[in-house]
């Protein structure tokens, strides 16, 4: 998306607003001591596990932007069963995977612009093509929910991504 702003906490003007922001691996990946995590399980870009008991997959959180067609996409991990995890490396990179059924899920990022979102209520929509599966939120009062149900103006992806650039 071609838009000029000024960030409000560095006051440095961009030419584009950067339209995602993503979590490298789930919290409770991050707690483990690095040393320690080999012995514990797996994570890569897309999917995590701990364990053998806890299985992670990373998705979008797509957020709309009104008036626009773009989306204020949040780059997160949500926690699934066990079966869901063995189906989703099984559906990886089929033309059909949005044919399955959502899928439940508990957010596994806690994103400190919100309210506490570990552990938010999810349904994980695959998708074809090797594509990230989408998060829905469960609909709640969370602000975070409301702006996905809802949509966001673009002074808000503004207002989002000068306090995540603060805290990089």
């Amino acid at each position: 998306m071609k838009h000029a702003w000024t960030c409000g906490c560095c006051g440095k003007q961009f030419h584009t607003l950067p339209l995602d922001f993503s979590c490298d691996a789930p919290d409770y990946w991050a707690q483990i001591p690095e040393s320690e995590r080999a012995q514990h399980g797996k994570c890569d870009s897309d999917l995590c596990m701990i364990d053998r008991r806890d299985f992670f997959v990373r998705g979008c959180l797509e957020i709309p932007i009104i008036g626009r067609d773009d989306r204020f996409v949040w780059g997160m991990w949500v926690s699934v069963s066990e079966t869901n995890f063995h189906r989703i490396l099984d559906l990886w990179s089929a033309s059909d995977a949005e044919n399955e059924p959502p899928m439940f899920g508990w957010l596994c990022n806690d994103i400190p612009l919100y309210p506490r979102t570990l552990e938010l209520a999810t349904h994980v929509h695959l998708r074809s093509g090797g594509r990230r599966p989408a998060i829905e939120l469960e609909p709640t009062d969370h602000p975070l929910a409301i702006e996905q149900r809802e949509g966001i103006s673009i002074a808000r992806v503004e207002e989002i991504a000068a306090q995540l650039m603060r805290r990089h």
